[in-house]
């Protein structure tokens, strides 16, 4: 995605001053953020950031958005519908949103997510 783009995540910068750095190996300040990240990660098809910014021991082996055999779907919108903690300060947080796609199937994800930060980096955990 070009830098200059608005960022899929919905805040209004461009995706180089929001979701682009995190992608390219930034630290999320805040569980929001990294969310957010994640979400633009689907938008962008960046399996590896997925998988690199979730927990071991719940992410999956593999992660292949771009593979033949993948849904044809495409997230456009997020909306983040409640934070609690997942501050600068804070080791665990919760958000949840809800995320709208397009496509094969026609529909929104919504999703309680935690997040933990260890060795100061904020990582997924996950979601119901």
């Amino acid at each position: 995605m070009d830098a200059s783009t608005r960022c899929p995540c919905g805040t209004g910068f461009s995706y180089g001053e929001c979701c682009g750095k995190y992608h390219a190996g930034a630290k999320a300040p805040t569980a929001e953020a990294l969310m957010r990240s994640r979400f633009s990660a689907f938008v962008v098809r960046d399996s590896e950031y997925l998988l690199r910014t979730w927990d071991a021991d719940t992410r999956p082996e593999s992660l292949n958005l771009s593979a033949p055999d993948a849904p044809n779907i495409r997230f456009y919108r997020l909306d983040v519908l409640d934070v609690v903690a997942g501050g600068p300060l804070d080791n665990q947080g919760v958000v949840e949103f809800e995320a709208f796609y397009k496509g094969d199937a026609v529909g929104s994800q919504r999703e309680r997510s935690t997040f933990a930060r260890r060795g100061g980096e904020w990582i997924y955990v996950s979601g119901m």
